[in-house]
Order: structure tokens, then C-alpha cells, then sequence
């Protein structure tokens, strides 16, 4: 899937003013997201255990998605899900079948475990996702990083603009209310690519700040 740029990536009133905010937003990458890994190291490992403790099912769930220009990545997650959650079919209803194929995802998923409802309330359960920031698979920053299929249904002949971009663990869409901003109403898909087209040093920090605020207040979480 070929991928255009992101307004103003090779030439354009932005290039050299965009190619500059790539460097600095990549050095913030690997700086926080090493420090990260530094110092809640011990915690990784407590909830690695807690996790296997918890079931005796695996400690990581990783899952396929699409990153920057197409490229298929694996993305790592502490699991919060039952074992083979992957078996839809098996283990929802119709209906919940059938919210989770216009959302790709649903409220009161029967899948996720106890533990793993307290895990996606806090976002722990995406620390793992930190390495993938740290190796360049992802961006603290961008948009929320899909499936394939779910990219094609949902963004049609925006998915390349979508793809410009490095995908990230936090996103404008996210700060904006999560659950609150649905495929269905269009309101996710115009998040996503407002942020992709502009893309930029201080909408990253209110991204930052206004995710700080809907952690605390768990605005949208499910």
C-alpha cells in the first residue's frame, strides 16, 4: 500500500520546518521511552507476574497492525484478555459481534479479564508498547495503530494519508475522549487525520497534556 506524505514532508511552505520537527520528535522518542524503560523496569516485571499469576495464559499479547507507509509491525501488550480471544465467534454474541465489527471494539468486552479491565483503565497494559516506541516501530505521538482490514473499511481512500505518518501510543483521537469519538460517527476518522495534517512540535505537546488529564479523569476508557 503506497503511502502519501504528510502535508509539507518533501517540499512544500513546511519541508524544512517538517523535516526539523521529524528530528526532534524521534530524539524525543528514544529519550522517553528509554527513560521509561529504565526506571519502571521493576514494574514491568511485576506485572509480567501478575499477569501469569493471574490465569496461568500468556504474559503478551501481540498483535499485527500497520505502521508507517503500510509496513506491517508487531506491537507488544501486557494481555488483558482470556486465551483465544481471537476466536470472535466462539466468544461474543451477535450482537456484540456485530458492534465489535463497526467499532473494533466494544463496550463491556466479555473477553477482557478482571485484571485486564484495571489494566486498560490505567493503560498499563500498553507499557510494553514503549519498546516498540524505542526501536522506531511507533511514536510516543500519532495515530492509534490499526489493523489492515480496519484501515481499509474505515479510512477508504484516506488510509494512505493515515499511513504518512508513524503510528503512536498516544494520538489526538485518544485525547479527545477514546470511546467517545466513533468510526461510526465519522468523529475518529477526522481526529486521526486532523492530526495528520497538522502534525507539529506544540500540537504534540497538547496531545501529551490533554492525555495526562483523560488518564486521571479516564475519560472514554474502556
Amino acid at each position: 500500500m503506497p503511502a502519501r506524505v504528510c502535508k509539507g514532508e518533501t517540499g512544500g511552505k513546511r519541508g524544512f520546518r517538517y523535516r526539523c520537527y521529524l528530528f526532534v520528535k524521534r530524539a524525543f522518542d528514544i529519550c522517553s521511552s528509554g527513560l521509561v524503560l529504565l526506571l519502571l523496569s521493576w514494574l514491568y516485571l511485576i506485572l509480567a507476574v501478575v499477569v501469569k499469576c493471574s490465569d496461568g495464559g500468556p504474559v503478551f499479547y501481540r498483535h499485527k497492525r500497520v505502521g508507517k507507509g503500510g509496513k506491517e509491525i508487531l506491537l507488544p501488550k501486557f494481555r488483558s484478555m482470556k486465551p483465544n480471544a481471537d476466536r470472535l465467534e466462539d466468544m461474543l454474541t451477535p450482537e456484540q459481534l456485530g458492534q465489535y465489527r463497526r467499532e473494533y471494539k466494544m463496550d463491556d468486552d466479555p473477553r477482557v479479564t478482571k485484571l485486564g479491565r484495571f489494566l486498560r483503565r490505567t493503560s498499563l497494559d500498553e507499557l510494553p508498547n514503549v519498546w516498540a516506541i524505542f526501536t522506531g516501530r511507533i511514536s510516543v505521538i500519532g495515530p492509534r495503530p490499526l489493523m489492515r482490514e480496519e484501515v481499509e473499511e474505515k479510512y477508504g481512500k484516506d488510509a494512505d494519508k493515515l499511513l504518512s505518518v508513524k503510528p503512536g501510543m498516544i494520538g489526538w483521537w485518544a485525547a479527545n475522549g477514546r470511546s467517545n469519538a466513533t468510526y461510526e460517527s465519522g468523529a475518529r476518522q477526522k481526529l486521526e487525520l486532523y492530526y495528520v495534517d497538522h502534525c507539529s512540535c506544540l500540537l504534540d505537546l497538547k496531545i501529551i497534556f490533554k492525555t495526562v488529564v483523560c488518564v486521571f479523569k479516564r475519560t472514554g476508557a474502556k
